[in-house]
């Protein structure tokens, strides 16, 4: 069975239709990819996906349960990292992870946490001292502390360097290795190519393609995923 079903979701804001059909599904250990442009519908599939808004219609299963009337067994079971992911300036990094290690009943280890994401030697510091990629790497480990069976990363490398970038690619392929399903939201093509196993690709509202990297670059006759895009949705 899958790990997460999603069927015909639709969301809709007094000025726009965010989501207009949704439908896939996500199967336990990969990584599954949801690639689209800004405003393409993205983030609010995986807050309709997390509970954090609710649908107009349509239907979400995650791990057997309703996100909306089960969202407290859910938040048990499933980590998030959000698009905007902002922490008080002089919250400390170790304090952050104890925090937020109180909010479940059976946590990680935060000083595990720590050193599986490369942020021993900044536990003492202020969110407002991180570089752009520690904060990126401390919002990975808020996502993980709560022993998660399913980690959503939204966005996770934007305003990245390329370095940074590359850094957490490694750090996403380890969450996958050590059991965790990841489903990432990003509107980089290298990417999706580079880690994702599936990719469901989102255009106004709309899945317009899902299938494998590979899949999808044979579908559109394309040798890279930028350019399967670019034929897939119209885009220039």
């Amino acid at each position: 069975m899958p790990i997460v079903e999603v069927k015909n979701l639709r969301k809709s804001y007094p000025d726009k239709i965010a989501v207009e059909d949704v439908s896939f599904h996500v199967e336990r250990g990969e990584i599954f990819g949801i690639l689209g442009t800004n405003g393409a519908g993205k983030t609010t599939t995986v807050e309709c996906l997390q509970g954090l808004r609710e649908p107009d219609s349509g239907s979400i299963s995650v791990l057997g349960l309703d996100p909306r009337k089960d969202r407290d067994a859910l938040h048990e079971r499933l980590g998030a990292q959000l698009q905007e992911s902002e922490l008080p300036e002089k919250l400390k990094v170790s304090e952050a992870l104890k925090l937020y290690a109180s909010f479940y009943r059976d946590p990680a280890d935060p000083e595990k946490l720590l050193d599986q994401l490369a942020l021993t030697d900044k536990r003492d510091s202020y969110f407002k001292n991180l570089s752009g990629g520690q904060k990126q790497r401390l919002s990975i480990a808020l996502a993980l502390i709560g022993n998660p069976e399913i980690a959503v990363l939204d966005e996770l490398t934007t305003g990245l360097d390329p370095h940074a970038r590359r850094d957490a690619w490694k750090l996403i392929e380890g969450i996958r290795d050590s059991g965790v399903t990841v489903i990432l939201v990003t509107h980089f093509m290298d990417e999706a190519q580079r880690l994702c196993d599936r990719i469901a690709v989102i255009e106004a509202g709309r899945v317009l393609a899902l299938d494998t990297p590979a899949g999808l670059m044979h579908t559109a006759g394309e040798t890279t995923l930028d350019d399967a895009f670019v034929t897939l949705t119209g885009r220039n």
